[in-house]
């Protein structure tokens, strides 16, 4: 059962949305990543009735984005919250690096993430939140930042993800 509360996936993840993911993801393509915000934030905005206070991107660990050069997550949770005047908050942290996610069977997935997330030291967090990340397949690393987040006192976490494999 899933912890968060809603969840919008703007496209589902097949061609030519996930040629642009990876192009993104895996090559640093930042334009393929600006399409996919803007995108995104167009079907949200016909799409969406109740506005969350903040998006929030998912996080990745620190030697992972050091490798990448960036977090996927964080640039289009950004992206989107600018199109749509939304608040911005990176409160979120990865503790622990994981194994990649869909180098595993989705059996494994839970327990390779429970744990793995911790917040940042924020005042307050807002009672409703957009957790965003750029592909949504079980769920599962979400589900587990939700925990995170309704264990700190957020009563609404809603999913927003570019595409849904």
């Amino acid at each position: 059962m899933p912890v968060f509360d809603r969840t919008f996936a703007g496209f589902i993840y097949s061609q030519p949305t996930q040629g642009l993911i990876q192009r993104f993801k895996f090559h640093g393509d930042l334009a393929a990543g600006r399409l996919l915000s803007t995108r995104l934030a167009e079907e949200l905005q016909h799409s969406i009735r109740e506005w969350p206070e903040c998006m929030l991107p998912v996080p990745l660990h620190w030697l992972r984005q050091w490798r990448r050069g960036f977090n996927q997550a964080e640039l289009i949770a950004r992206d989107v919250a600018h199109a749509l005047a939304l608040e911005y908050q990176n409160v979120l942290k990865r503790t622990r690096a994981t194994q990649s996610q869909s180098e595993l069977p989705a059996r494994q997935r839970a327990g390779n993430v429970r744990g793995a997330f911790s917040l940042r030291s924020v005042d307050q967090l807002p009672s409703h939140v957009a957790l965003v990340d750029d592909v949504m397949t079980t769920g599962t690393t979400l589900n587990e930042c939700a925990r995170v987040l309704k264990n700190s006192g957020v009563e609404r976490v809603d999913v927003w993800v570019v595409a849904r494999a």
